[in-house]
């Protein structure tokens, strides 16, 4: 199983370096009355779950389309930074992005839900809510801002690495600087145990870590392996304290100029891709942990289930504050979610 997907990894990277992925870097033109074009712009690298599944929506528009619809990709932050792919959007620069759910909380901060620590046991669980009425009324809100969203993705659950010392409970965050992708949530799940949060972009996260601007992060496997974050980081704690999800957004204003069967193949081949996403996602978390382990370059903590029900206890603030902002409508019904499961 393993050596296949890797096989499937080769041939889709393969796919991308041939120009399915970047086109447009070339500056090569092309006639608009000929075929829809959409930029898609998001800030991983092609090998995470995020850009091996924008890799495979490409090509399959592309072929279902019969090449009158091209989507364009651009990863690792080649056009625009997280936190500028917004702004983009709005402008028409680009058609498509892909930010973290916590980009979105800026916007919209009832997606902060994603943040809270500890809220869900298992990734069943998060895309039964992503794909259920809760999930749907989040979507809903990105009209608001001209936006449409066509799936949420996701990349698992985050780890802690850090320089310093290996983080074994919270406390352990004292004293330390951490970079967070956005306030909120997330930084007060830093700063409530005296720990300095850090805003700066995903693509500058290792310059960052390596010169001591940062001393610590929290990220996927995935995004921990693929940026090398493990290389210049000492600790790892296995501590699968929250979850990290992506919206897959297009402008509105572009989506409702476009056929309706145009609309009907993106919809159609983006639900097909997402639950694809889901189970790559999946699989390359558990690769990439042992290509870490494999390395050696990296001490390695794994909380156990007592541990983590005891962490899960101390992060309870997030929720007090989560209810006083956006009330407990939505935290309820996540909750329901959760009766009765075990944290795994």
């Amino acid at each position: 199983m393993l050596r296949s997907i890797w096989v499937y990894l080769v041939i889709i990277l393969s796919l991308s370096l041939s120009g399915c992925g970047n086109r447009i870097v070339d500056k090569q033109q092309v006639n608009k009355e000929e075929k829809i074009i959409i930029k898609f712009s998001h800030v991983v690298e092609e090998n995470t779950p995020k850009g091996l599944a924008a890799i495979r929506f490409a090509r399959l528009i592309s072929e279902r389309s019969k090449g009158s619809i091209e989507v364009q990709i651009f990863p690792d932050s080649q056009l625009f930074k997280d936190g500028e792919e917004f702004e983009a959007i709005r402008r028409g620069d680009v058609q498509m992005i892909a930010p973290a759910t916590s980009k979105v909380s800026q916007l919209f901060p009832q997606w902060q839900i994603w943040d809270l620590p500890y809220l869900f046991s298992d990734l069943e669980g998060v895309h039964q809510i992503m794909d259920g009425s809760l999930g749907k009324r989040l979507m809903e809100q990105l009209k608001e801002k001209n936006l449409y969203g066509l799936a949420m993705w996701d990349n698992g659950f985050k780890h802690l690495t850090n320089n310093k010392h290996p983080i074994i409970q919270p406390s352990d965050f004292k004293g330390l600087k951490f970079r967070v992708m956005s306030p909120g949530i997330l930084q007060e799940q830093f700063n409530y145990f005296e720990a300095k949060a850090i805003f700066l972009p995903f693509n500058d996260v290792y310059d960052a870590l390596n010169e001591g601007q940062v001393e610590g992060q929290e990220n996927t496997i995935s995004n921990i392996y693929t940026k090398k974050f493990s290389q210049v980081q000492k600790y790892l704690t296995l501590s699968q304290h929250g979850f990290l999800g992506y919206a897959v957004i297009i402008n509105l204003e572009f989506w409702n100029q476009l056929p309706d069967n145009a609309r009907e193949l993106i919809e159609n081949t983006m639900e097909e891709v997402t639950f694809w996403e889901r189970d790559i996602a999946r699989e390359l978390n558990k690769q990439q942990l042992e290509e870490i382990k494999k390395l050696n370059s990296v001490s390695i903590y794994s909380l156990d289930e007592e541990e983590r029900r005891k962490w899960q206890g101390q992060f309870r603030f997030a929720y007090t504050k989560f209810e006083k902002e956006n009330g407990s409508e939505f935290l309820n019904e996540v909750k329901k979610w959760n009766e009765g499961q075990e944290i795994k």
